[in-house]
Formats: structure tokens, sequence, C-alpha cells
């Protein structure tokens, strides 16, 4: 069974820096591609990158490239997103992903952790 558990969320003020994990269980090819999405408050789910276990070069969207980056650590089979230069349009539940193929599209991934909360004061 595939579980994904995020941790590394938290405060922090403007141009701070923080690092999320996500900790994959039970991979399967399922699991191929990992992906991190985030929601703030009343909007919807936006992507944010991903990358392939496999292939390890990761995808940003436009918003993220220059500040966040996404890698992995296959012998944990953890998947990593460290943020840097935060700033208040951040906030957001941080979530990552697992598919079997690259999406931008929420609906195409099959397994999601719980999320965690990051927040970014001005």
């Amino acid at each position: 069974q595939v579980q994904l558990v995020e941790s590394g969320g938290g405060l922090v003020q403007t141009g701070d820096s923080l690092t999320l994990s996500c900790a994959v269980s039970g991979r399967a090819t399922s699991t191929e591609l990992m992906a991190w999405f985030r929601q703030g408050l009343g909007k919807g789910r936006e992507f944010v990158g991903a990358i392939s276990w496999a292939v390890g070069r990761p995808y940003y969207l436009d918003s993220a490239k220059g500040r966040f980056t996404i890698s992995t650590d296959n012998a944990k089979n953890t998947v990593y997103l460290q943020m840097n230069n935060l700033r208040p349009d951040d906030t957001a539940v941080y979530y990552c992903a697992a598919a079997r193929d690259f999406s931008l599209f929420a609906a195409s991934y099959t397994h999601w952790g719980q999320g965690t909360q990051v927040t970014v004061s001005s």
C-alpha cells in the first residue's frame, strides 16, 4: 500500500527558506512520478513541480523556477521541496503526490499525502 507523508511545514518570515519532505512507502510503478502541489486558502490546488525517481530531472511551474528545488533521495524513498526567498503569496498547504506519468493536473495523481501548512508572514 502506497503512503505519502509530508513534513517540514511551519511559520516563517518573508525571505526565509524552508525544506519540505515527503516520505514514500510502498513505492511502485504508480509512484514513479512525484510532484508537489499547493493550495492556498480559497484557491484550487496548484502544481508546483515534479520529478521522476528514475530520471531525476525536475520540472517546475514558472512561478517556482529559481526559488524552489525538488530532489529525491532514493535510498530514503524521500522527495524534498526546498523553498528559498519565501513570500507571503507562497502561503498554502503543500501536498506531495504520486502518479505513473507526468501531469500538471491534480486529477491525474493517484496518491496524496495529508499536506503540510506553510505560512509566510510579511
